[in-house]
């Protein structure tokens, strides 16, 4: 991994971007933002990379924004743009698996980036919260919305409105993350559960993940046709076919994402 404030690697089919901040509990800046849209960027057409693995340098996922950035913010028209450039729009709209791997924090921007994604593996002694309000501000990545939709409006508002963190294992029992394991083991869990994922059909991965993203955009009767629209596109692949000639072969599957 290079010496940047984002590093990279890679474990066979999965991307690895790990937050290297350290010092400042790796809180996101503009410039760490605008690394990570890059490389997104790239790992979405790099046909090689089935699914990506995000986690925190020496034990701590992310502790938030940076709040020295506020006076540039303060600094520009009202609504100008979205704080962070582009980057939540990039891992909103990616179409490949992304899975966060929390240890010790993840707190104000770093619980809203562990929302983003579609699975949470967390450290048992890991806490999540959202306090800005505690220093008069509110989240502003998406934290108001996906925390809601996660836990359910009143455990949500509980956390919006007093700033009070939960732990792992209350975020678990909540819905907000998938699974709570020993601390030190959240990155080697998330890394084998996108190694499984990557052996699967990436066509069909992509289609669920974007039938499943849909639904928060839709109604149930849009929802369910999008799926229906998904569920035709995977079954005519060449993947599908594939899928079904191996499972009669009883033989692993080579697919190809086509």
């Amino acid at each position: 991994m290079s010496e940047q404030i984002l590093r990279s690697a890679r474990d066979g089919a999965v991307a690895l971007l790990e937050i290297n901040r350290p010092k400042a509990k790796n809180s996101l800046n503009d410039e760490l933002l605008a690394a990570m849209a890059a490389e997104l960027a790239a790992l979405r057409s790099d046909a090689s990379v089935l699914a990506v693995v995000i986690s925190g340098a020496d034990g701590v996922f992310c502790a938030g924004a940076d709040i020295t950035a506020f006076d540039e913010i303060r600094a520009q028209p009202l609504l100008s743009g979205e704080s962070g450039g582009t980057f939540w729009s990039v891992l909103a709209t990616f179409p490949k698996p992304v899975i966060a791997a929390v240890e010790t924090f993840a707190l104000g921007g770093g619980c809203e980036l562990a929302l983003a994604c579609d699975i949470v593996i967390a450290g048992e002694s890991a806490r999540f919260g959202v306090p800005e309000a505690k220093i008069g501000a509110i989240p502003g990545a998406g934290g108001t919305q996906r925390l809601i939709r996660a836990i359910g409006k009143s455990k949500a508002m509980v956390m919006l409105l007093t700033g009070d963190f939960m732990n792992a294992d209350q975020a678990y029992n909540a819905g907000m993350i998938a699974e709570v394991v020993a601390d030190g083991e959240a990155l080697s869990r998330a890394v084998g559960m996108a190694q499984r994922i990557a052996k699967n059909s990436p066509l069909a991965v992509a289609l669920a993940k974007d039938a499943a993203l849909h639904s928060f955009e839709t109604s149930l009767t849009q929802g369910l046709e999008h799926e229906k629209r998904n569920f035709f596109v995977a079954v005519h692949s060449a993947d599908s076919h594939e899928g079904q000639a191996a499972f009669l072969d009883k033989r692993a599957p080579q697919f190809t994402g086509k």
